[in-house]
């Protein structure tokens, strides 16, 4: 059993930045995924970013890449997610999740994770 905080959202202006994090509790292995998810209004939830807990397999939707950053503490057992230069379309839901991960692959379906947090709102404003 995994569970997961997220905490960080709010409102920003265009440009701006926000930093989620997400706090997990419970039994967690390097090997084992995170990845952050985000639901825009009326829209079927996306992948946004994700990585192992030891660091490694890094991978970030095209509709991100080069502005947001995903990283991890793992003295905290929590996983960020830094998001610069913030656009309108960014408003979503995040939701941070957790997988068991155990292969060589990136992990961008939802399938692929079985422990989600409750999400927090992103506003970004024109």
């Amino acid at each position: 059993q995994v569970q997961l905080v997220e905490s960080g959202g709010g409102l920003v202006q265009a440009g701006g930045s926000l930093k989620l994090s997400c706090a997990a509790s419970g039994r967690i292995f390097s090997g084992n995924v995170m990845g952050w998810f985000r639901q825009p209004p009326g829209k079927e939830r996306e992948f946004v970013a994700t990585i192992r807990w030891s660091g490694s397999s890094i991978y970030y939707a095209d509709s991100v890449k080069g502005r947001f950053t995903i990283s991890r503490d793992n003295a905290k057992n929590t996983v960020y997610l830094q998001m610069n230069s913030l656009k309108p379309e960014d408003t979503a839901v995040y939701y941070c999740a957790f997988g068991p991960g155990g292969g060589s692959y990136v992990y961008t379906g939802q399938s692929s994770y079985n422990y989600w947090g409750q999400g927090t709102q992103v506003t970004v404003s024109s």
